[in-house]
């Protein structure tokens, strides 16, 4: 319990949250600082007075400090980022630039979320195969996904994945942490497996960027959109390539994929140009420098906390929680399959409890009046998701575990809720 912080890492103060409100959802959709939307109204008045716009420090600058940002926050070099609009573009900007062989097959995890399914599933019509595989016995998905059985204590989704690559596989592609479930994958462990084979180890990491510190060493490329733990708005992200495999991409052919692009004392019909080597080499033109405004300010506030104290924090509300599940019966079955998979690094900043057989209805019903009570998780797939940042605190745990003790009686007792229907 030492990394449980009082105050947390994060001022709960930087966020428009009313005390009645425990946002516990960025999971799916993340709060904006107060300062974030500052820089984007900020921005925004230009736009509509087009002529008050500053080609270099709106046009030049200010994608250059959210490249910057990005980097702090994933540990990694400013000339690696490419400013995508969503994890989905990020990953297609992969599928459709890797120079696949006839034959050629992605390997990915059962139960990915669409954002790593749809861009490489969108590949067979150039011949690309695309392979599922169960990470642990009894693991289901699509139609049958509330009937599969949680990650067990001792899960060993690696050793699934890597024994699974054939000769045709050319690429891995995970989440870093899963969507449903919240397990958490061991990059650094499938990067060597795919490195010894020679394949491609591609992440999503929307569900872990912000609150865990990713392990880029023997990544492919790793894409997140910047609305959930990133704490950006809708419409912009981040993919990070290694400079080897990226030079093996094809460009995308945009106006600034080029050396010199944005040097205008050089015709702009000269074409006799390079194309970039570094991230903007994969960008897909001007990005949206509205939510760049909101985005530049979230990341830049996050590296100044440090992503580091941000993980241990939550990993110390996430043992506060369990602690706490220990005492109610009808969540106590399930702490020790959740306290291994914390202890063994497995669960990032989602705790997942799975409905254990009482199926839609009842984890929809507990949902509503945890909405009506003020509190937000979400329920995706036979789990109820409740997902912590740096910016919750310990009376945030309380308060979750007075609701879980008795969901109907908290139902109504806030002003609060009944405006969310995902």
């Amino acid at each position: 319990m030492s990394n449980l912080q009082s105050p947390p890492p994060i001022d709960p103060s930087w966020f428009e949250n009313p005390d009645d409100v425990l946002w516990l959802m960025h999971c799916a959709e993340g709060p904006v600082p107060r300062a974030s939307v500052q820089a984007l109204a900020a921005l925004l008045p230009r736009e509509t007075q087009p002529w008050k716009l500053r080609w270099q420090a709106d046009f030049q600058d200010l994608p250059r400090h959210t490249r910057e940002a990005a980097a702090r926050v994933l540990g990694a070099e400013p000339q690696d980022i490419t400013l995508t609009p969503t994890t989905s573009s990020g990953l297609v900007s992969v599928a459709q630039a890797f120079p696949w062989q006839a034959g050629a097959e992605v390997l990915v995890p059962r139960g990915e979320f669409p954002s790593n399914l749809w861009p490489w599933k969108a590949l067979a019509a150039r011949g690309v195969g695309l392979r599922e595989v169960s990470l642990w016995d009894g693991h289901r998905s699509g139609t049958e996904a509330w009937a599969s059985t949680p990650p067990p204590a001792d899960v060993d989704p690696e050793g699934r994945l890597l024994a699974a690559l054939g000769a045709r596989t050319q690429v891995l592609a995970v989440s870093w942490v899963r969507f449903q479930d919240g397990l958490v994958l061991d990059l650094p462990r499938l990067a060597r497996g795919c490195a010894e084979r020679r394949v491609a180890l591609v992440v999503d990491g929307i569900q872990g960027a912000g609150t865990l510190v990713p392990a880029l060493e023997g990544v492919a490329a790793f894409a997140s959109g910047g609305h959930k733990g990133l704490l950006g708005p809708q419409g912009l992200g981040v993919l990070w390539t290694d400079p080897v495999f990226r030079q093996d991409l094809v460009p995308t052919g945009s106006w600034l994929s080029v050396e010199q692009a944005t040097d205008f004392s050089r015709p702009t019909t000269d074409f006799d140009r390079a194309w970039s080597r570094d991230g903007s080499r994969l960008e897909q033109g001007v990005p949206n420098l509205v939510s760049a405004a909101a985005l530049c300010a979230s990341l830049e506030r996050i590296a100044a906390v440090g992503v580091k104290p941000i993980a241990a924090h939550v990993r110390a509300l996430i043992q506060r929680l369990l602690d706490g599940l220990e005492t109610l019966a009808a969540w106590r079955h399930q702490v020790p399959r959740l306290r291994a998979l914390e202890h063994a690094g497995r669960i990032g900043s989602i705790l997942a409890l799975h409905h254990a057989g009482q199926g839609p209805e009842a984890l929809d019903r507990l949902l509503q009046q945890a909405f009506r009570a003020g509190l937000y998780p979400s329920v995706r797939e036979g789990y109820l998701r409740i997902a912590w940042h740096g910016y919750h605190r310990v009376e945030d745990v309380e308060r979750v575990l007075r609701f879980l003790r008795h969901p109907e009686r908290a139902a109504g007792a806030s002003g609060a809720g009944e405006r969310l229907s995902f």
